[in-house]
């Protein structure tokens, strides 16, 4: 059975944003090697939209640019939406039923599925489906934007903390 797991970059202050900060060259290894890891990832819109950017290779990427893209091309997708009518290659749109769109999702697959994004992530977190939040705490301060948690904290435990990279702590966080 698959676990679902929703880690982000975020800032000190709780905010989600991908134009703020950007992972250090290990971090970034460490994104790769989890891509390359994972069973698929499961968004909503707005994040998969953000990561169609992969999808097309770019001249001016480096060599782990090109790793990450070829790991995030690999992998299942599956978008929820209900304004999208398609989706780019090796992906799939769910259905309307979420919660059981997803329980079959877990129940046939092995591994760590991802979850993108903060809204899904209160979604998928108020239906008890989220098995391990993992928060990429970074050294900054934003003031504003789109919080980690999209709704009430859920109880959670602390089950690691570590550091990658110069300036990174993963904290891994499960249900309570």
């Amino acid at each position: 059975m698959a676990r679902l797991v929703f880690g982000m970059n975020q800032s000190l202050d709780g905010y989600v944003d991908h134009m703020a900060f950007a992972p250090d060259p290990e971090l970034f290894r460490h994104f790769i090697a989890e891509a390359e890891a994972q069973a698929g990832s499961l968004y909503g819109r707005r994040v998969y939209e953000l990561m169609r950017y992969w999808e097309d290779d770019r001249p001016e990427w480096d060599a782990a640019q090109r790793a990450f893209a070829a790991a995030w091309r690999r992998q299942p997708k599956w978008v929820v939406s209900r304004s999208l009518r398609s989706v780019g290659p090796n992906a799939s749109l769910l259905g309307e039923d979420l919660e059981a769109a997803v329980q079959r999702l877990k129940a046939e697959r092995e591994g760590e599925i991802e979850v993108a994004g903060p809204e899904l992530a209160r979604c998928l977190s108020d239906l008890g489906l989220i098995d391990e939040y993992r928060i990429y705490l970074h050294p900054v301060v934003l003031g504003q934007g789109t919080p980690y948690f999209a709704g009430p904290r859920p109880p959670l435990r602390l089950a690691a903390c570590d550091r990658i990279g110069a300036e990174v702590l993963r904290l891994r966080y499960l249900p309570a």
